[in-house]
């Protein structure tokens, strides 16, 4: 345990890497479904358009430039963030796998949770630092871990419709609005407990506030079905302004 903690800067580095090349195996190499296949080509009301999962790139810039400014200088507080963000990764790694090598929707999803909860341990710890100071490397950190839990949010949110369609026989688009509400207030309510008990960071809300604007777009361009679209970006609207005019609490327990 001591030699994983002196290297964990390594560690994290080395999780920062492996992330992207073990989520691009199978069309790098031929070795199971590529991730995203399953839902390539289907018009579900609930997923946002293919090219903002293009944010995975950002989170795992952001996490891999941590986790060299850890290595470069260390400091006391990089620990109790590093922890969980290696954790984070770990278990990104090992659902990126088991969607390309097992590729089952229920599996899949229940993988997800072990992301968000280290991610969402990560960003809790990160607020607490607020108190003792900032600086760029505690941006960086705050970026990294809030992205990942906003993000990883809306895919827990995403997967639920897919995850009830794998139990039956419901195609694409069959009743999509309950599916879609599903998807919506699921991310609205992950926005309130995050806001409220987790983390102040408004990089948590811009992850978010991405996919969510893949749904609208996808709706509006895609499946054609504009009410869904509108409503999408009327909710996204509330979340914003309530987080905006209501404030978040965070890690700073409310009197």
């Amino acid at each position: 345990m001591d030699l994983m903690k002196k290297h964990l800067p390594l560690i994290v580095i080395l999780l920062g890497l492996l992330q992207p090349m073990s989520g691009a195996l199978a069309p790098a190499l031929g070795i199971g479904t590529p991730i995203g296949n399953a839902t390539r080509g289907m018009t579900l009301p609930e997923q946002p358009l293919p090219a903002f999962f293009s944010i995975w790139s950002v989170i795992f810039l952001a996490y891999l430039l941590f986790g060299v400014a850890y290595w470069r200088a260390r400091e006391p507080w990089m620990d109790r963030v590093g922890v969980p963000l290696a954790w984070a990764g770990l278990f990104n790694i090992v659902w990126m796998l088991c969607a390309q090598l097992i590729a089952w929707q229920p599996l899949d999803f229940l993988l997800l949770f072990p992301i968000a909860i280290a991610a969402w341990i990560a960003a809790f710890r990160m607020d607490r630092l607020r108190e003792t100071g900032w600086s760029p490397k505690k941006a960086l950190a705050d970026f990294a871990a809030a992205m990942l839990s906003g993000w990883i949010s809306v895919a827990i949110a995403i997967s639920i419709p897919l995850t009830l369609r794998s139990f039956s026989s419901l195609g694409a688009t069959d009743y999509p609005w309950p599916m879609l509400w599903i998807t919506l207030l699921t991310a609205g309510f992950a926005a309130w407990m995050f806001a409220r008990y987790v983390s102040r960071s408004w990089w948590y809300f811009a992850a978010l506030g991405w996919g969510v604007i893949g749904i609208i777009l996808n709706n509006w361009h895609v499946t054609e079905m504009n009410w869904l679209a509108i409503a999408s970006a009327v909710i996204l609207a509330l979340i914003i302004c309530l987080r905006l005019f209501r404030g978040a609490d965070g890690s700073v327990i409310p009197a």
